[in-house]
């Protein structure tokens, strides 16, 4: 197995499969992404949009292809699966903070046990990405005390905490209240001006077009359409994006 990673590449997928049952969630899908490249991809619901995120740091198992992040094979290799998540941040729907932890210790919780931080190190970054994100002055409150956007954040500072190199980004903003999805979309738009690889699902189609490098349109569990966003949303391929953007515009 090569696990000598190619310099352009941060993910790279190849002919990924996988189904639940007699349902083909993801069909021979190939992909790559390069680094410091923002790809987003949307969808109807039930595309495969998150089940494709997923797999990059093996929170899913694949049936088969091939899943390769800086070069390394996700497979059933405990080793390799670590190292990866170690270097890959996820931020997700329901932001899946610790209740029973304050801020600033969820965002050390990972630093401390997985990197093997000292704890004023450790929580020297992570007031750092509290700043960054813009919820200083709640670190030592506990998530049930913020309000839902507030709470996405700190989730998003608790990724950059442990220094990752890509960024995987599922619907962050989908289980937030209207007010609060700019201010998760500002912090975000924030995010890629410094880099960062970034893979993200997202329904908000005008912090696509603001942010991303390429956008590809699923569905059926198929990547249809893989196109520059000034591209997607003048002129789409297909009929099934066509048809997409127009009833996202009309909501």
């Amino acid at each position: 197995m090569n696990t000598v990673p190619n310099n352009d590449l941060a993910i790279s997928i190849t002919r990924l499969s996988k189904s639940y049952g007699e349902f083909n969630v993801l069909k021979s899908i190939s992909l790559d992404v390069r680094r410091g490249e923002k790809v987003v991809l949307c969808g109807p619901s039930g595309s495969g949009k998150s089940t494709l995120i997923r797999c990059v740091n093996r929170l899913e198992k694949h049936d088969s292809g091939d899943v390769r992040v800086d070069g390394i094979e996700l497979t059933d290799d405990a080793k390799h699966v670590r190292m990866v998540r170690a270097d890959v941040g996820m931020v997700f729907q329901h932001f899946n903070l610790f209740p029973h932890m304050t801020v600033l210790e969820n965002c050390t919780l990972a630093p401390v046990s997985v990197r093997g931080l000292k704890r004023k190190e450790a929580e020297a970054r992570a007031t750092e990405m509290l700043e960054r994100v813009r919820v200083t002055g709640h670190a030592h409150k506990y998530p049930s005390q913020l309000s839902g956007g507030q709470q996405q954040r700190v989730a998003i500072a608790r990724a950059l905490c442990m220094s990752p190199t890509i960024m995987l980004l599922d619907e962050p903003t989908s289980a937030l209240d209207p007010e609060m999805v700019r201010e998760v979309l500002e912090t975000l738009t924030l995010l890629v001006q410094d880099g960062m690889t970034m893979l993200c699902v997202t329904h908000e189609m005008g912090f696509a077009k603001a942010v991303a490098d390429r956008i590809l349109f699923m569905d059926q569990g198929e990547i249809v359409e893989d196109n520059a966003p000034a591209d997607f949303f003048a002129q789409p391929k297909t009929d099934r994006a066509k048809k997409f953007l127009s009833q996202m515009i009309h909501k």
